[in-house]
Formats: structure tokens, C-alpha cells, sequence
């Protein structure tokens, strides 16, 4: 079997990150997603409250006691869904093999790609660069020849961090490995393996897959894998990408309508590289614009283009200019795609009183 090349990503402390890069005066103060009054309790908090010992699914009340000066914002789970949409979006440009885990992670196999000369390393640099520029915040990443490993190696440096892990570096990397980094090993089962002297995947090691499978069973040989940094499971893909899109978010609010056309032919450059590579061979069914004012109100028009190959700046404009009733709004967001038509869909015939 070929040696895969698996990324995971991780934004960092994603909600608060989003809420930090939409209000500047959040950035420098210990902050709690979630948590507000007596019952509220912490969804996710920036560094600076981490610094408190503030964490995650931590009562309001216990996380305030920590740190005296936390601020706490409620959620804002459309808002943190949309940026991980676009986020998702740029991994998928890179690959069609994406398997996203929750809002903010998710495992990509680059084994396949040639791009940024095939390069693991290089794809996971490219996809931080990308995701700090064009979203706003920043992704930890981990590149390892799989998944278990992978995601290990996406905490190893954060935040803001990139760690790679190399098939001849695995065996050496997994003999000081603590038992509690392994996936699923809670404060029970490292008890447990702590009683029979393993403190590393080295002790697993040493303890042996009979052993292990005697005391845990099947969990037993799963240890055993994983202390040997062996894990076979593919990434799966739950959707078919159905759009190629490109957006741009500007540290300064473009100005009026003349800007927008300045920028909206750079987008369509950039969509027209995209579907060289993402959309060679799917019809192209709907053009679409986006636009966000300065005040986050978003708006998005579609209109239907069949018999279009490569979109150009003439095919936007006249729907930018219809999506624009005030030339002279500032402009925080702009973006457009494509969305192709689905010819494998299957053609059913329902029913009357179905």
C-alpha cells in the first residue's frame, strides 16, 4: 500500500478567534465564548484566559473566580459556521479528499496532489498562509503519514503552529509518546495503564499485543496499533464538491462601486486558476456574487449561465451591479463562484400524493 500523506488542521481557539478578528478591542483581554450569569458555561476561551487555567465545558462562575478580569461574549454559531464554510472551501480547493471533524478541524489526504512540487510540508504552509490572509485568523497544522498521527502532530506547536512528522521519524517520535496523547486514553484508562508501569507508547511497546488485548480486549489491540504509530483508516469524503468559489476580505473597507470592479476582476483571475484545476469537465450551471458591507450584512445573487466554460469579468459584472444598489456603501467582503450542474444526479418520478 502506498505511503499516505494525511494533514490535519486545527484553527485555534476558532470561536474566540473569530470574535478577536472582528472586534480589535477583544484581542487583548482574557476571553470566554459562552459563560455568561450563573449557569452559562465556557465554550471556548482565548490564550489569555487559558493563562487563568480558564477551559473549555468550565462553569462561568469557576472560569470568572480564575480570572477576575475574563470578558465573556455570548455564541455566535451562524457567524463561526460561515468562516468555517470558507475555511473548508480553501482546503477543498487544494483536495477533494477532505473529512472535516467538527467546525474548526479537519483531515485532508494530499497523498495524490502534485501541486507545491507534492510536498506535504509545503500544501500545509500554503493552507495556513491562505487561511490567515483571506479569513482572518490562524490554523495549526500536522502533516504525519495518518490520521492518529497527524492529529497529534496538529497540537505539538500551537498555536499557530506547523509540525511534520516523517514516516523515518515515526518510530523514534512514538517511543516517548505519553499513553494520555493516544485517541481515546481519558484520565480512566492512563490510571489504568499508569498501574501496570506504562507511562509511553514506548512501555505499550514493551508490554506487548497479547497483554494488552488480555486486559483491555479489542481496545487492547488498538493501543498496541497506535503505540507503534500505525493507524490505517482512510480519510472520508461525505461530499462531492458542488462550487468553486473565491472571496476576499479587506483590512480596509473598499470604498464604492469602483473599487468593487477593480477587485472583482483580480477574483475572477483567481476563480479562472481554480477551475483549471478544481472544475476541468463539470458543467457549469449558476454564476454567482457575494458581497459583505461594512456593517456584516451579507448579500449574495445567483443567476443561472449554462453553455459557460471559463467565466469572465463581462459574465460578473452585470450581476455585481445588480447585486450593488448603493454605489457609494463601503465594502468589507467580495466574492463570486460557480456552481456546477450535477448530470450524475439520479432522475426519479414521485409520486403523485408522495
Amino acid at each position: 500500500m502506498p505511503q499516505r500523506k494525511i494533514i490535519h488542521v486545527d484553527c485555534d481557539c476558532f470561536y474566540a478567534a473569530v470574535e478577536m478578528r472582528d472586534d480589535p478591542t477583544l484581542r487583548d483581554v482574557p476571553l470566554a465564548v459562552g459563560g455568561a450569569g450563573g449557569r452559562g458555561v465556557v465554550t471556548t476561551c482565548n490564550y489569555k484566559a487559558r493563562a487563568f487555567g480558564v477551559r473549555s465545558a468550565m462553569p462561568g462562575g469557576e472560569a470568572r473566580r480564575l480570572c477576575p478580569g475574563l470578558v465573556t461574549v455570548p455564541t455566535d454559531i451562524p457567524r463561526y459556521r460561515a468562516v468555517s464554510q470558507q475555511i473548508m472551501g480553501i482546503l477543498r480547493e487544494l483536495t477533494d479528499f477532505v473529512e472535516p471533524l467538527s467546525l474548526d478541524e479537519a483531515f485532508l489526504d494530499v497523498s495524490d496532489i502534485t501541486d507545491h512540487r507534492g510536498s506535504a510540508t509545503l500544501m500545509a504552509r500554503y493552507l495556513r498562509e491562505r487561511v490567515k490572509k483571506e479569513v482572518g485568523i490562524t490554523i495549526s497544522a500536522g502533516v504525519a503519514p495518518n490520521k492518529f498521527l497527524a492529529k497529534i502532530a496538529s497540537d505539538w506547536q500551537k498555536p499557530d503552529g506547523l509540525f511534520v512528522l516523517r514516516p523515518e521519524d515515526v518510530d523514534g517520535f512514538v517511543q516517548s509518546l505519553k499513553v494520555e496523547k493516544l485517541f481515546g486514553v481519558g484520565q480512566v484508562t492512563a490510571d489504568k495503564l499508569h498501574a501496570l508501569g506504562v507511562q509511553t507508547c514506548g512501555d505499550l511497546q514493551a508490554l506487548g499485543a497479547d497483554e494488552l488485548i488480555d486486559r483491555f480486549g479489542k481496545r487492547g489491540y488498538q493501543l498496541h496499533e497506535m503505540a507503534h504509530g500505525r493507524d490505517d483508516r482512510p480519510v472520508v469524503v461525505s461530499r462531492i464538491a458542488k462550487s468553486v468559489s473565491v472571496e476576499r476580505t479587506f483590512s480596509q473597507d473598499l470604498p464604492d462601486m469602483a473599487a468593487c470592479e477593480t477587485v472583482l476582476a483580480s477574483l475572477v483571475a483567481d476563480l479562472s486558476l481554480r477551475l483549471t484545476r478544481k472544475g476541468r469537465e463539470k458543467p457549469i450551471h449558476k454564476l454567482f456574487v457575494k458581497i459583505r458591507y461594512s456593517d456584516f450584512s451579507t448579500h449574495t445573487l445567483e443567476r443561472a449561465r449554462d453553455n459557460i466554460k471559463t467565466p469572465v469579468f463581462e459574465d460578473y459584472l452585470p450581476l455585481l451591479n445588480e447585486l450593488v444598489t448603493n454605489r457609494e456603501r463601503p465594502v468589507r467582503l467580495l466574492g463570486l463562484g460557480v456552481r456546477f450542474r450535477n448530470d450524475d444526479a439520479p432522475v426519479t418520478q414521485l409520486r403523485l400524493f408522495d
